[in-house]
């Protein structure tokens, strides 16, 4: 019950916000939720750098679904959205502009 009415309420905190606020509190709360899929699919890439590949070439639908997954955690709707966007040409290169450097420090 605890989770529903948890879940339910995200859309009221994000009505009260400005649009700013609520762009970044959806985007913090995405990255809260695909951490742990990036750790587990994407070994040895850059986390931070993979996150933010990943968060900036999602959609806004998809960023509001990963941010949701915040209150149950990881899903394997977590994990289709994530691989989804991760194989977008947009993601491959920033992968490969920010990703693969840091691995070659």
């Amino acid at each position: 019950m605890r989770v529903a009415v948890t879940a339910m309420s995200i859309p009221l905190v994000l009505g009260a916000c400005t649009q700013t606020a609520r762009d970044e509190l959806t985007r913090d709360a995405a990255r809260a939720a695909i951490t742990p899929v990036v750790v587990e699919r994407f070994p040895g890439l850059p986390v931070d750098s993979t996150l933010d590949c990943i968060i900036d070439n999602a959609q806004s639908s998809e960023l509001l679904a990963l941010a949701a997954d915040t209150v149950t955690g990881p899903t394997a709707s977590t994990v289709e959205i994530v691989s989804n966007i991760a194989t977008r040409p947009e993601t491959v290169r920033c992968l490969a502009v920010d990703g693969l450097p840091a691995l070659l420090r």
